[in-house]
């Protein structure tokens, strides 16, 4: 079998399970892969080629070892790794290995799967761009924070990626490199052994190039094996757009995103599909996730101000400075917001909608020495906890990718993964539909 690199995680698993390939083939595939292009992408941190090329051979020789085994993976570097370097994006923490590993990061070597390298995050997670560039463009960012992870997955260096959200940073980057990318309900991947920049908003997800793969991806790293499988949809669901109270943040090529996803959700949703306002609970949301992650941000990196300040970019040091004046009675009353709006939305979905689709980002990435891209449509939806999945439908004006989000009530991962892949199944470009 040909061209290993080009197979998606779900399809790579299969047919390393069936001995079909050897974990030690698609690996070098993989490693051929980087070899070809990395000068350009800079999509990792670091790699252990030899270690995982040792793991492979194990396991080629040996027992199928769970639902990953062989997979090489690309784990974002935030998660902690006992046998990789782990610096946070930060020169504070170079040649750092942390003495375990992140609890998702061993669920994803116990479930078979070969940790092939570490890839870029910008400082901290936060905002500052890396070096990273756009497999599609690299005059173009790949999004952040999860740069190298979305990266990585849209070259064919590695079918499978790691990543974290708390404001757009799996949502965003994916659709800006023409990935799934999924980001499960708050708290179903432990987030113990990764950095904590927002205790009450980071969320651990990851990238591959189907709805399958990024399922196979969740389940593992979450223990919940349920979610490998991903079940057809047996009733027609009820979906709206919502262009959200941001609406007027959004380009021409986000609202003609919006309206291919009306035309495909269409054809297997239940009624009409029209739009949806959020609640009043909601007008806010974008601002309270803004305030809540810089209030928690400067307390969550105190250590790193208080001895290695020098250290830290400027950008960054303006927002932990912005968010240490934020007063401890304003962060309690942005909390109590954020549980009224959650509130609000669950009874939505309750009562009105099963699924919501949303843009994920502005339009097409910027270029890579402006930022990494507003997050603002995402803002929202990571504050209130919903499983979003992005899926790329289009393209701007400059050829680059554009995705929406599908978004459902919190707990229903299952389901909006199902939701995700009749969706895809529909859309009217055929290459598109291999997301499915």
């Amino acid at each position: 079998m040909k061209d290993l690199e080009s197979l998606s995680a779900y399809q790579a698993a299969k047919a390393l399970s069936r001995r079909e390939i050897r974990a030690s083939d698609l690996i070098l595939s993989c490693l051929d892969r980087i070899g070809q292009n990395e000068s350009l992408i800079k999509a990792w941190a670091s790699l252990g080629k030899e270690n995982a090329l040792s793991q492979a051979k194990t396991l080629d020789k040996g027992a199928l070892k769970g639902m990953l085994h062989g997979l090489p993976i690309g784990v974002k570097d935030l998660f902690d790794t006992y046998d990789l370097p782990t610096a946070y994006g930060s020169p504070i923490y170079k040649n750092h290995y942390p003495s375990t590993d992140s609890v998702s990061v061993a669920l994803l070597r116990q479930a078979g799967g070969i940790i092939l390298g570490k890839t870029v995050t910008t400082e901290f997670a936060s905002f500052k761009p890396s070096q990273t560039s756009n497999p599609h463009d690299p005059k173009h960012t790949p999004g952040g924070s999860s740069s190298g992870s979305a990266a990585a997955v849209a070259d064919f260096m590695v079918p499978l990626a790691t990543g974290s959200q708390t404001a757009g940073s799996i949502i965003r980057p994916a659709s800006f490199c023409g990935v799934v990318g999924f980001k499960p309900s708050f708290g179903k991947i432990s987030t113990a052994g990764v950095k904590s920049l927002s205790i009450s908003l980071d969320t651990m997800g990851c990238f591959g190039r189907t709805v399958e793969d990024v399922a196979l991806g969740v389940a593992a790293m979450s223990g919940d094996h349920q979610m490998a499988t991903v079940e057809e949809l047996h009733n027609k669901p009820r979906i709206a757009i919502c262009k959200t109270f941001e609406w007027d943040h959004a380009q021409k090529e986000s609202g003609a995103a919006l309206a291919v996803a009306r035309h495909t959700a269409e054809s297997f949703s239940k009624g009409v599909i029209g739009d949806l306002s959020l609640p009043d609970a909601c007008k806010e949301i974008a601002l309270l996730q803004t305030r809540i992650m810089l209030s928690e941000m400067s307390r969550s990196l105190t250590f790193e101000r208080e001895h290695f300040s020098k250290k830290l970019s400027l950008p960054l040091l303006k927002q932990i400075t912005e968010g240490a004046l934020i007063s401890y009675d304003q962060y309690s009353k942005d909390l109590l917001a954020a549980k009224l709006a959650k509130e609000s939305v669950n009874a939505l979905f309750s009562n009105e909608i099963d699924i919501l689709i949303a843009p994920s980002a502005v339009g097409e990435a910027p270029h890579i020495k402006e930022s990494t891209g507003d997050p603002i449509f995402c803002r929202g939806w990571t504050l209130l906890g919903l499983p979003c999945i992005n899926l790329s439908i289009t393209s701007g004006p400059n050829g680059l990718p554009i995705g929406v989000q599908l978004i459902a009530a919190p707990g229903k991962d299952r389901f909006l993964l199902s939701v995700a892949r009749a969706f895809a199944r529909a859309l009217p470009d055929p290459v598109m539909r291999d997301q499915a």
